[in-house]
């Protein structure tokens, strides 16, 4: 990741309602969720929760798609784990202190009724 990448994704985070709805995907894991559930789960209005997408998208932290007539809003784990590396590459005087493995969420599993 590049500085000016790094800077990009920082200020994106830096607001108290864009970091609880990054946390609040990464959460949902890859499938992410509808912007409508998204609203309701955090308290945001929906004009409100646009604007903070957009930041969140133009730092590439977040992906949207159609689904129907929903949007959904999944989290951009390379991303983020391209920022965690950025962050902590010359940690410890040059010892690896970085986490040991990249956030990779599992997928969720669906229950097999009998």
């Amino acid at each position: 990741m590049e500085k000016k990448d790094a800077v990009t994704a920082l200020s994106a985070l830096a607001q108290d309602n864009r970091l609880d709805v990054f946390r609040f995907l990464v959460q949902a894991g890859p499938e992410g969720m509808p912007a409508g559930a998204v609203a309701e789960a955090l308290g945001l209005a929906p004009n409100t929760l646009t604007f903070h997408f957009d930041r969140l998208r133009m730092a590439d932290l977040v992906t949207v798609r159609r689904q129907g007539r929903s949007m959904i809003y999944a989290a951009q784990f390379d991303t983020m784990n391209a920022l965690l590396g950025f962050l902590t590459k010359n940690c410890c005087g040059g010892a690896s202190c970085a986490p040991a493995a990249s956030c990779e969420p599992t997928r969720k599993r669906t229950r097999i009724q009998a």
